[in-house]
């Protein structure tokens, strides 16, 4: 059995067990989330148009860090314009407990 979640503007195909690493939450390590679920797999498939009503995917919170380097470099040819930047974007950590 799985489901499809949406968090942080993007969408995770998720079962009971799994870590994922989301964008960013104002949680606390150690505390649960819900997550609205927009389709769910299992023996029959029920789709939500957007939600599936009364269904949720529970998460709890394992750590928060940051991912790894991304460079961004722009230049601009001939005229002696270099810049370099780097941007570690943050994510949350959390595993599915339970999802119904």
């Amino acid at each position: 059995m799985y489901a499809i979640i949406r968090t942080g503007g993007k969408q995770y195909k998720v079962s009971v067990g799994d870590e994922i690493m989301i964008e960013k939450l104002d949680k606390n390590v150690g505390e649960t989330v819900s997550f609205e679920v927009l389709m769910l797999c299992g023996d029959d498939t029920v789709i939500g148009t957007p939600i599936v009503k009364g269904v949720a995917a529970i998460a709890e919170v394992l750590e928060h860090g940051k991912g790894k380097k991304v460079i961004v470099f722009k230049y601009k040819p001939k005229k002696n314009y270099r810049k370099k930047t780097g941007h570690r974007q943050p994510y949350t950590k959390v595993k599915i407990t339970s999802i119904g």
